[in-house]
């Protein structure tokens, strides 16, 4: 492989890898690092699913109006087509939807290193010159003229030098972490009878201080498979997860809350008798962390105002949904049908740097904000967009900074997007 490309991406959940498709296809020489052995992000290695919601419902014809734009749709069709599962624009399956992310990069060209973490980033005259990228304990330094930071933690920024906010802005607190995890052996007709005592026992555990998770209530979603539910259950509060010690100090209490919910579960729940605890997720999912310092920062009251902008390059309406991060209960503010506000272009350039984006959940934001473009779809929205800002910047000689973002609108809007 070389070490000289157009684009380096680090990062390949959605953001990175919709950037890396939607760059490529327009002849920009992109190579994309992921530090484990897929793509997908919170998806494969989170197990976070079911995606939440990037549609709205049009008051004046009932129609659903998607906003996610038409890259993450053609994944949702490659995952029906591959699938033999019912076909679901929330549902889906992580090892369907990491062979199709797969397919669509290496045919759009996309340069692919997997089990490769970023160590050291060179920066000269407010530009990124080089990454350093740790591998099968060999070090390998890449060169490219433009960097995208799609890592979630913004840690290629983070390298580089940019500013950042960590979680909340009074005292730094991120959202909870959850690991999520699934059942197995579990009788769904005896569960779906009996599902709504489920809650209500687990408050009354609570109270008694049987069960030590602070979340208020236990989510649990469909799974395609006979026997399986998935549980989005865990709640770890007042860490930090950038700290590699209180990640660590998460995930060993997050796995303790597992079996304690599924104790509580088996022996009280008709329908968990002989239920196992299938699978946790590879990583401890992670909610919210760095968020770039951009030239522009997304606010609660703007999103709340359904603000458009000049430069806006995606749009979402996803619920203001914050989980309290230090300890039981959720703010949740939903949008009405028809509803939608705009993320504009400059909440993704970090201010003092000039050949590098962000997009994702890092991109510059306060901690309200940050809770409701967080979701996926959003993310592969924010990446499909840096990746066509890149290859205009490529095509007109220009950087990302001064790109003709009327250019890159256009481009997005005959692709869908709602801009």
């Amino acid at each position: 492989m070389k070490n000289k490309y157009e684009l380096i991406i680090v990062g390949g959940g959605f953001a990175g890898t919709c950037a890396a498709i939607a760059a490529a296809r327009r002849g920009v020489d992109v190579l994309l690092i992921e530090k484990y052995n897929c793509l997908g992000g919170a998806a494969a290695n989170g197990l976070v699913m079911p995606f939440m919601g990037y549609w709205t419902k049009m008051p004046e014809t009932g129609e659903n109006k998607f906003l996610c734009g038409n890259l993450f749709l053609e994944i949702i069709s490659e995952m029906d087509a591959v699938s033999d599962v019912p076909k679901s624009l929330m549902n889906f399956d992580e090892e369907i939807l990491k062979l199709v992310l797969n397919r669509l990069a290496q045919k759009a060209g996309v340069n692919l290193l997997f089990n490769a973490t970023v160590t050291e980033v060179c920066v000269s005259d407010k530009k990124i010159t080089s990454v350093k990228v740790l591998g099968k304990s060999k070090t390998i330094e890449f060169f490219a003229d433009t960097f995208i930071d799609a890592t979630g933690d913004a840690e290629l920024s983070m390298l580089a030098g940019c500013e950042y906010k960590l979680g909340r802005e009074k005292d730094e607190l991120c959202q909870p972490m959850t690991l999520c995890f699934r059942l197995s052996g579990v009788d769904k007709e005896k569960y779906k009878k009996n599902k709504a005592m489920i809650n209500p026992l687990y408050s009354e555990f609570r109270e008694k201080g049987l069960i030590k998770n602070p979340r208020e209530n236990l989510l649990i979603f469909e799974n395609f498979n006979d026997g399986v539910l998935h549980f989005n259950c865990t709640r770890i509060i007042k860490k930090n997860p950038t700290d590699p010690f209180e990640v660590t100090e998460a995930e060993l209490e997050a796995r303790e809350q597992v079996f304690e919910l599924h104790k509580f579960l088996k022996e009280n729940i008709p329908g968990f008798e002989k239920s196992r605890v299938l699978s946790t997720a590879l990583q401890i999912g992670i909610r919210e962390s760095r968020k770039v310092v951009g030239e522009y920062t997304l606010t609660e009251d703007y999103i709340l105002s359904l603000s458009r902008f000049d430069d806006g390059i995606a749009t979402s309406n996803y619920a203001i949904d914050i989980h309290n991060p230090e300890g039981t209960g959720t703010v949740w503010h939903e949008f009405e049908d028809g509803q939608w506000y705009e993320i504009p272009y400059r909440c993704l350039i970090p201010k003092g740097m000039d050949n590098l984006l962000v997009a994702g959940r890092c991109i510059s934001s306060t901690h309200e904000a940050q809770s409701s473009y967080r979701i996926m779809p959003i993310c592969a929205e924010i990446g499909q967009a840096a990746g066509v800002a890149v290859a205009v910047a490529k095509k007109d000689n220009t950087g990302v900074r001064d790109v003709d973002i009327k250019k890159v609108r256009d481009i997005l809007r005959s692709e869908g997007f709602v801009i």
